[in-house]
């Protein structure tokens, strides 16, 4: 294995050369050895995938720029004691609610709309209504009911309700990443929303 590469073992772990993309393991173990390093590495394997995620809640460039800047320091804060499971999930998470409540400021300076507006009206059909504007996540018993929901859906169903309400991406981005018309992408996200609320009305919890 040429150049010099980090890998994780027992008592720590041996330096990076900077290039490539490392296992998340082994990201993990530069977090645990306080190297910072680890920012580094987590910038070249998750950067796109991060800045991708605020992109689309932020429609801002530099803003979404920050907002994964400050990921990076939310990670490096976090590691240890917490070690995540899926790197990538925990990131993710971390992005899209630095993301959120960015713009919830933004939102509030100029009391206006904007294109979180869309995913709150389309939300606002199958969600109870004092949560319609509110993260799903942080309801237990809703958000508990929501992945009981996605269990059940067909896979393919299930990634296009994930990206368009957990990543908050384009309808437009949706078609060409899974080769479907707009039109056919639009249909099938209002079928499942209609499922959802019915679904939801069955478990009791009011719509």
């Amino acid at each position: 294995m040429g150049g010099e590469k980090l890998a994780a073992f027992e008592g720590g772990a041996v330096p990076w050369s900077g290039k490539g993309k490392l296992e998340d393991e082994a990201i993990l173990a530069l977090y645990w050895e306080r190297s910072e390093q680890a920012i580094s590495a987590t910038e070249v394997k998750y950067g796109k995938y991060c800045t991708c995620i605020a992109h689309n809640i932020l429609d801002n460039s530099e803003d979404a720029k920050e907002c994964v800047n400050d990921t990076w320091l939310r990670a490096w804060n976090a590691m240890p004691p917490g070690r995540p499971q899926r790197l990538a999930a925990f990131l993710g998470k971390i992005t899209r609610n630095l993301a959120i409540n960015r713009l919830e400021r933004e939102r509030a300076k100029k009391r206006g709309g904007g294109v979180m507006e869309v995913f709150v009206e389309e939300l606002g059909e199958c969600l109870p209504e004092r949560r319609a504007g509110v993260d799903p996540a942080d309801d237990f018993v809703l958000r508990d009911a929501i992945n009981r929901f996605l269990a059940v859906l067909p896979a393919e169903n299930r990634k296009l309700f994930v990206r368009r309400y957990w990543y908050f991406s384009s309808i437009r981005d949706i078609a060409v990443d899974y080769g479907m018309g707009e039109s056919k992408v639009k249909m099938a996200l209002l079928r499942m929303r209609s499922e959802l609320r019915r679904f939801l009305e069955k478990e009791g919890i009011e719509v």
